[in-house]
């Protein structure tokens, strides 16, 4: 055991307190068990570490992380350093990467039942569903899911500048006089150029002219280790998916021909919907589903996406489509807190009822139903007017 706190003392001390995650504020930590889920480099780890720092201060001993990719668990169990921190009068565990960990969803349910004085905090993959382990965690629980940073937090992250997070109906009904606060305090049309380029995960700040080398490599990680530790996959099938986010990539966003799609790709037409759920899941798609089509595994989606604009840049960098970017930011961001769907006229609807169409600034309300609760969501504006809104202000729902 004190390999890792060696590791965790290390970890702590480089840990930085300037910018913490929107998701820190919103875990009820009173809670015994807290799960949270979240794709690879949207900062997790981070905010587990500055959680410690924040309540147990810089050298804990009543608080341990370790992550489960560490070697010293090849030889231990988890279930076994519970019991001896429990022993030592341990009162919180916070354990990274659970998914890279055979049995962690008995081991982590044997803990929870127990050591009733031990908290226990997890992480792991954004693919990972509790109820599918050997032990159903869903009951016992309390989840979270993080995703990337939103333009907002980019701006705190990136300037040091500080905004609240925006309600959607705000968002919708005084764009106007939120984005003139806004614009009396930063110019956001160029910082959400590089937003859209590189904003969406905080580890672009250790090397940003070598952020999207790293993020396509992080595609590859996501791929060739987290998709095999969560799903029982055949080491033949990960090309097949490969090649399946390499043609998503070259195409986004279009309306999919499953048929066709699944004889390039060389699987059947289940197998093709099963992969497009687990890039998903991964974070590495977004598919858009018809009202009213639902949500399941083998609906076929509307259009497909990639999950955020940070991956059309890493994937495709020359040129990228400015349609595309638009729309994949705003269907991105607005899915925080909204269902998003096709609409029939225009590019999504929002919860059933709001129409959106996303275009540059020169776009017409043209193709909107004529209604009241119809919206243009648009590029390269700095202020809102009337159902004019800026793309950017999108950005600050989280």
């Amino acid at each position: 055991m004190q390999t890792l706190f060696e590791d965790f003392y290390r970890r702590l001390s480089r840990t930085k307190m300037q910018f913490v995650r929107y998701l820190h504020g919103q875990i009820d930590w009173n809670q015994r068990l807290i799960g949270i889920t979240g794709a690879r480099g949207v900062g997790k780890t981070t905010m587990l570490l500055q959680h410690v720092k924040t309540v147990f201060g810089s050298s804990p001993n009543a608080a341990l992380y370790a992550s489960l990719d560490n070697l010293w668990f090849s030889g231990n169990r988890l279930l076994d350093l519970a019991a001896d921190f429990d022993r030592q009068g341990g009162k919180a565990l916070f354990i990274d990467e659970v998914h890279k960990y055979a049995t962690w969803s008995q081991e982590i349910k044997n803990i929870h039942d127990g050591f009733p004085n031990l908290q226990l905090v997890f992480t792991g993959s954004s693919l990972l569903e509790l109820h599918k382990g050997k032990a159903d965690l869903s009951r016992r629980a309390r989840m979270y899911d993080m995703r990337g940073l939103s333009f907002r937090e980019f701006l705190e992250y990136d300037q040091g500048t500080q905004f609240p997070a925006l309600a959607l109906s705000s968002i919708l009904d005084n764009s106007s006089k939120l984005s003139i606060e806004i614009v009396e305090r930063i110019k956001p049309i160029p910082a959400f150029q590089d937003y859209l380029r590189h904003g969406y995960y905080p580890f672009y700040k250790e090397d940003v002219r070598g952020f999207h080398s790293r993020l396509a490599n992080v595609a590859n990680l996501i791929l060739e280790s987290d998709l095999p530790a969560v799903e029982s996959i055949e080491v033949h099938t990960i090309p097949k998916i490969k090649k399946l986010l390499w043609l998503i990539s070259k195409s986004v966003p279009f309306t999919p021909n499953i048929s066709a799609l699944s004889q390039q790709v060389g699987v059947s037409r289940n197998s093709l919907l099963n992969y497009l759920s687990w890039l998903e899941r991964a974070g590495l798609v977004r598919l858009l589903p018809l009202k009213g089509g639902g949500f399941n595994v083998l609906a076929k989606p509307e259009k497909i996406y990639l999950d955020n604009t940070n991956f059309i840049h890493a994937f495709e960098p020359q040129q990228p489509n400015l349609g595309n970017e638009r729309e994949t930011f705003f269907f991105n961001q607005v899915s925080s807190v909204a269902k998003v769907t096709a609409a029939k006229r225009g590019d999504f609807l929002l919860d059933d009822a709001i129409t959106v169409e996303v275009g540059g600034r020169n776009k017409t309300p043209s193709q909107l139903p004529d209604a009241s609760s119809s919206y243009l969501a648009l590029d390269n504006i700095e202020y809102g007017s009337g159902n004019r809104i800026p793309l950017w202000l999108f950005g600050f729902l989280y």
